[in-house]
C-alpha cells in the first residue's frame, strides 16, 4: 500500500514507541520483538534520527522480505506500510502488543521507555511469569512443607490482624487453614509468599532473602561496620529496625520537665514504612535488600523498579498501588503491616516533615528502587536538588558556620558585585525561602536561615 503524507507528520521527534532508522538491518527484529512484549509501536524506515525522510532504495524487497522474517522467526505479524514523501519512499511497521511472549531466535527482548533491552535472569524470569498469568511470590514451592512455617510468626501475625480488624472469623483456624484464607496456599502447598513471610529460614528456600546494613563513611567505599539479618519478613521488620537502633542510629535526647525524651534521629514511621515497601515489593530473585547509613543521611534500596504504569511524580502523591508480589502484599495488608491503597511513600513524607527532617529522595538505581532520608535540610546535596547554584550553596554553608549573612558578605565570598548578590539573596528568600531578613533593608540588614 503506497500513502502519501504531508511534511507535518513526516518530522517529529522519536519518541516511546517510535524508531526511526535509515536503512534496514535484520537486528532490528530485535526492535520489533522489543515492541511486541511491551506496549506496541512503530518503526520508519528511511527517515534520519530526526525523523526527517532520507528514504530507502530497496523498498520493494522489503516490503516482502521484512513481513516473512517477522513471520518466521517470531510467529507474529506487523503491518507493513510503503509512504512517500516528493519523490522518496519509507517503510512504516506498525507492531501490536502481544498478551503472551515473543521470541526471537529464543531470545527475550522488551522496549522499556526509549531503550530496547535483552531480559535475561531475573528480570525474564518475571516477565514470564507475568505473562503467564503469574507473579513469583504467587509460585508453588514443591520444595516446602508446613514444618517450615514458623509458628511464632504466626501468632505475630494474628495479634497484629486482629487489631487491624482486616481478618475475620480465624478463630481456631489451623495453620494450614489459615494459610488457605490467606491464598497462600494451592491444593494444599505452600506458596513462595508464605515462605518469605511465615518460614522459619527462608534463606534455605531463597539465598538472596536477607538485609544487608552498613555504616559507611561519606566517600561511599568506606564501609566502618556491617551486619547482616536473615528471617521471614514480619521477623525481619522487628530485628532490622532494632539493630539499626542499637548499633546505626543516634538517639537525641531532651528533656521535658523532669521526663527525659529521646528520639531517633530519623522517624521510626519512616523506617518501618520504607523497610516494608523494600521486602513487601522487591525483585526475590534478584540482590538482598541493603541499608547504607552514612552521617548525614540513610537509604534503603530494593532490587525491582518502579511498575511501568507509575512515576516518580505520581509516588509523592495519592496513587494506586501497584504490588510487585500481590499476594504477599494482601496477606501483609490483611495483618496489618501495611495500606492497601498505595499510601506507604505518603506516609514517609509526612513523618518526615512532621519531624523538621527535609523531604525524601526516591529514584531508581542499578535496577531498583532507593528512598534516602536527609538529616540535614542544609546539605551541599540537597541545596544541589532544590536548584540552588553554587554561590547560594556557598552562602547557605557561611550562613549555617556563622548565623547570619549580609549583602556585603556574600559579594565578598562570592566575589561578586552588589546586583548579583541582590538577585541571588531575593531567590533564596522568595523562592527557595530558606533565608528570611531582619532588620530594615540597608546596612543594618542581614539574613538567617528558616528553620523548617
Amino acid at each position: 500500500m503506497l500513502v502519501k503524507v504531508t511534511f507535518y507528520e513526516i518530522i517529529m521527534p522519536e519518541q516511546q514507541n517510535i524508531e526511526y532508522k535509515s536503512s534496514w538491518h535484520d537486528d532490528y527484529l530485535k526492535w520489533i520483538c522489543g515492541f511486541a512484549n511491551a506496549q506496541g509501536g512503530k518503526i520508519y524506515i528511511g527517515k534520519d534520527d530526526v525523523g526527517k525522510v532520507v528514504g530507502v532504495e530497496d523498498y520493494k524487497r522489503l516490503m516482502d522480505d521484512i513481513p516473512n522474517k517477522v513471520k518466521n522467526l517470531m510467529g507474529i505479524t506487523v503491518e507493513v506500510n510503503l509512504l512517500q514523501e516528493d519523490d522518496k519512499h519509507f517503510i512504516e511497521m506498525i507492531v501490536q502488543p502481544y498478551s503472551v511472549p515473543i521470541s526471537l531466535r529464543g531470545r527475550y527482548y522488551y522496549r522499556s521507555g526509549s531503550v530496547k533491552q535483552e531480559l535475561t535472569g531475573a528480570a525474564l524470569n518475571e516477565f514470564l511469569l507475568k505473562r503467564a498469568g503469574h507473579t513469583w511470590d504467587d509460585v508453588v514451592d514443591v520444595s516446602a512443607t508446613f514444618n517450615d512455617i514458623d509458628e511464632k510468626t504466626i501468632k505475630i501475625f494474628l495479634r497484629k490482624a486482629e487489631e487491624a480488624g482486616r481478618l475475620p472469623d480465624v478463630d481456631g483456624l489451623s495453620t494450614p487453614e489459615l494459610l488457605e484464607k490467606l491464598r497462600l496456599t494451592k491444593n494444599g502447598q505452600l506458596k513462595r509468599a508464605a515462605i518469605v513471610l511465615f518460614g522459619k529460614d527462608p534463606g534455605a528456600f531463597y539465598p538472596n532473602t536477607f538485609v544487608k546494613i552498613g555504616k559507611f563513611a561519606d566517600n561511599d567505599f568506606e564501609v566502618r561496620f556491617q551486619e547482616t539479618e536473615e528471617s521471614n519478613i514480619i521477623q525481619l521488620l522487628d530485628k532490622v529496625l532494632r539493630t539499626l537502633d542499637y548499633k546505626f542510629l543516634i538517639r537525641h535526647i531532651s528533656f521535658q520537665g523532669m521526663n527525659r525524651i529521646e528520639t531517633l534521629e530519623y522517624p521510626l514511621a519512616a523506617l518501618r514504612e520504607m523497610l516494608l515497601n523494600a521486602l513487601i515489593h522487591r525483585n526475590y530473585m534478584g540482590a538482598p535488600t541493603q541499608i547504607r547509613v552514612y552521617d548525614n543521611k540513610l537509604f534503603i534500596w530494593n532490587d525491582g523498579g518502579l511498575p511501568e504504569t507509575i512515576t516518580l511524580q505520581q509516588l509523592k502523591q495519592s496513587h494506586a498501588s501497584h504490588p510487585r508480589n500481590p499476594i504477599l502484599a494482601e496477606a501483609c495488608f490483611r495483618g496489618g503491616f501495611i495500606d492497601s491503597w498505595g499510601s506507604g511513600i505518603m506516609k514517609i513524607i509526612d513523618s518526615c516533615k512532621a519531624a523538621g527532617l527535609p523531604a525524601p529522595e526516591m529514584s531508581e538505581k542499578e535496577g531498583g528502587f532507593v528512598v534516602t532520608l536527609f538529616k540535614d535540610r542544609f546539605s551541599v546535596e540537597q541545596l544541589q536538588q532544590l536548584g540552588l547554584n553554587e554561590r547560594q550553596v556557598k552562602a547557605i554553608l557561611y550562613t549555617k558556620e556563622y548565623g547570619k549573612i549580609t549583602n556585603a558578605e556574600y559579594q565578598e565570598i562570592n566575589n561578586i558585585s552588589r546586583r548579583t548578590a541582590t538577585r541571588d539573596i531575593a531567590e533564596l528568600v522568595d523562592k527557595f525561602k530558606i533565608l528570611g531578613q531582619t532588620g530594615s533593608t540597608g546596612a543594618g540588614s542581614y539574613y538567617k536561615l528558616i528553620a523548617p
